[in-house]
């Protein structure tokens, strides 16, 4: 176990964050797999937007890393693109 006062506020704030994090992670996963459950080209292209901003930023609060963002957004986009045809 810890023993500075400042080493005890740490495991704290860890345990907060990482709960955050686990759940901003999950609510991106579950927009993913909504978004490619759907095969309406119209109703994709109003939710790209929604969910490329929300995967920009979870990479910038380093939730995720940052090449995964980009390859999450460029599946998107071909997904989209397979929908239109």
């Amino acid at each position: 176990m810890a023993n500075h006062k400042s080493a005890l506020k740490r495991i704290r704030s860890n345990e907060t964050k990482r709960l955050s994090n686990r759940y901003y992670h999950k609510t991106m996963r579950n927009a993913l797999r909504k978004y490619r459950a759907t095969t309406d080209a119209k109703e994709l292209e109003d939710q790209l937007p929604k969910v490329a901003s929300m995967i920009d930023r979870l990479a910038k609060k380093n939730v995720i890393h940052k090449n995964k963002a980009g390859n999450l957004k460029s599946s998107l986009v071909r997904h989209l693109d397979t929908v239109k045809g």
